[in-house]
């Protein structure tokens, strides 16, 4: 029986780690480099990294070893073994002996090849789009008994809390930048717009359609182009030049001057 009060204290571990670390990356590596060495002091050597997969490819962003890295990249060029199917269909998978292996033989060769007898892989329980799993890999054959197995999945769960908190937090992050940058362009292009309508005289809509105008002329976004325009309003080098004709509405108005005629 696993006693609660540890796993209170290694989720309370976990969180601090989240927060001392500097972005997701950076607590990966931290983790798997705590397990390998937690592991190591009951098992002997041991060598874990972290497999994402990305649409249908697959990257290693947390190693505790090169040794784990090498290992991963021959699992990719063989597009099959444990931790892939780990992440991929979010089951425990474990390869005993890799001598005997019938599910991957081309990989588990060359990982027997490699000096690993067994490996365990372990999918992140997340709660998006995202999939990955961490892989442990030994050079003792049936390493992984019901007790080891049980004490990595327990590290799993716990950084899988950490790990589902931290991406909660920076879609937050993501979503308040992106709407400060929706607001920061859509003042900048206000402002362009009472330009245009004050130096050609026309309405509103008139303004925004010389924009656009000169948006879609030039292949530059709306925003930039409005920049530009407020930037040469305030003292900065005029780069962007409007077509000096007005929509007849503002020509009945009255006829722009030939100083008005040219927008930078």
């Amino acid at each position: 029986m696993v006693d609660p009060t540890l796993i209170d204290a290694r989720s309370v571990q976990l969180d601090d780690l989240l927060l001392a670390s500097e972005d997701l990356t950076d607590f990966l590596q931290q983790f798997v480099s705590t397990a390998a060495r937690n592991l190591a002091e009951d098992t002997g050597d041991l060598w874990c990294s972290v497999t994402l997969l990305r649409g249908a490819g697959a990257a290693t962003v947390a190693t505790s070893h090169e040794r784990a890295a090498a290992l991963d990249e021959v699992q990719y060029a063989f597009d099959g073994g444990p931790c892939l199917s780990a992440a991929d269909q979010h089951r425990v998978v474990l390869l005993a002996d890799t001598r005997t292996d019938r599910h991957w033989p081309p990989y588990s060769r060359a990982a027997a090849q490699h000096g690993i007898r067994s490996v365990l892989a372990v999918p992140f329980e997340l709660d998006d789009e995202a999939r990955a799993a961490l892989n442990v890999y030994s050079a003792t054959v049936r390493q992984f008994d019901a007790r080891t197995t049980q004490v990595i999945e327990r590290e799993v769960a716990l950084a899988s809390r950490a790990l589902r908190l931290a991406l909660r937090l920076a879609r937050q992050r993501e979503t308040q930048l992106d709407m400060a940058a929706a607001m920061a362009s859509r003042a900048t292009i206000d402002i362009a717009i009472g330009i245009v309508m004050a130096r050609q005289d026309c309405t509103q809509d008139e303004a925004v359609a010389l924009l656009t105008a000169a948006s879609n002329r030039r292949n530059v976004k709306l925003r930039d182009v409005a920049a530009e325009l407020v930037a040469a309003a305030n003292g900065g080098s005029p780069s962007t030049h409007f077509n000096p004709s007005v929509p007849p509405a503002a020509r009945t108005r009255s006829a722009p001057s030939p100083a008005d005629g040219a927008m930078a």
